[in-house]
């Protein structure tokens, strides 16, 4: 974050990934609202930014980079702000992605230090993004699976954070690789604060249970489980739902701290507006560590 004057600051982020899904342009939305969500999760809105393309001339069609540029495209009309150029590079592996500048208000800035004790902690999409991006590349999700992990992915954080900020909200943060574990993890340790989650109340994608019962699960999923080790106390959670609660999203929902007074309010418009969210647990003074009951 860079302040301009005491009114405005400029957030500043990039992102790109592999294809997640078979469609370009599809792939390039999912691109694009995963790479704009850092700016949502900081409480901003973005402003401009620039494509970041590899991409293998030799194997695939210039026509699918231009479906790809055009998925980015749409997102960026959906979000209100422009893209204006970018870069591509020759790459063995396609990634896209973009380079987002955007612009906050520093009194109203969320950071990832800024959770107190006593909050309830809300997500505003389901978990799950992991395996059915993995069940997708395998050629084994249900379409109406992986319709469901699409339209999760596609969705934008912007009223989500919208309705956080007006809620008074305070810290927050993406949940994208490093799953629910080690995002809220990270915000636990920069806030010094425990918390504790309510395992029924944690939303999981439909058909994504299922999948992984039948042993689809990302790597990255195990890795930020074993990541998240001496954080987690749960003792009464089995390996499938503590791999769930880590599993590697891409473009996924927001989890932030607000006020109990707040919550019902927070979480009915959050639903109102298509979203399914649930407060998932709450903050409570103590050394940082995630307690699952």
């Amino acid at each position: 974050m860079w302040a301009i004057d005491d009114k405005r600051a400029l957030v500043v982020t990039a992102d790109f990934i592999t294809p997640v899904v078979d469609d370009a342009h599809t792939w390039g939305r999912v691109a694009a609202a995963n790479a704009v969500s850092d700016v949502y999760a900081m409480g901003g809105r973005p402003l401009f930014a620039l494509n970041l393309a590899g991409w293998n001339r030799d194997e695939l069609p210039l026509d699918m980079l231009g479906d790809v540029l055009a998925g980015g495209a749409q997102v960026a009309s959906e979000g209100g702000f422009f893209i204006v150029g970018g870069h591509t590079i020759d790459d063995p592996e396609p990634k896209y992605g973009l380079a987002v500048i955007g612009e906050v208000s520093p009194d109203k800035m969320f950071t990832n230090a800024g959770l107190k004790p006593d909050q309830d902690l809300v997500l505003t999409k389901p978990l799950g993004i992991g395996v059915i991006t993995t069940a997708i590349k395998a050629d084994v999700a249900p379409s109406k699976v992986a319709d469901g992990g699409v339209a999760s992915m596609v969705r934008l954080n912007d009223v989500a954070a919208a309705i956080a900020s007006e809620g008074g909200a305070t810290g927050c943060t993406d949940v994208t690789g490093f799953g629910l574990l080690g995002h809220l993890g990270r915000m636990l340790i920069e806030s010094n604060v425990a918390a504790r989650i309510e395992l029924e109340s944690v939303q999981i994608l439909p058909g994504a249970r299922e999948l992984a019962t039948e042993g689809i699960m990302p790597g990255g999923s195990r890795r930020n489980l074993e990541a998240s080790t001496t954080m987690l106390n749960a003792p009464s959670i089995d390996e499938l739902d503590r791999l769930l609660l880590a599993d590697a999203q891409t473009s996924g929902g927001l989890v932030f701290g607000v006020d109990p007074a707040h919550t019902s309010e927070v979480v009915k418009r959050l639903t109102d507006t298509g979203h399914d969210a649930a407060c998932i647990g709450s903050t409570q003074l103590g050394s940082p560590e995630i307690h699952v009951v």
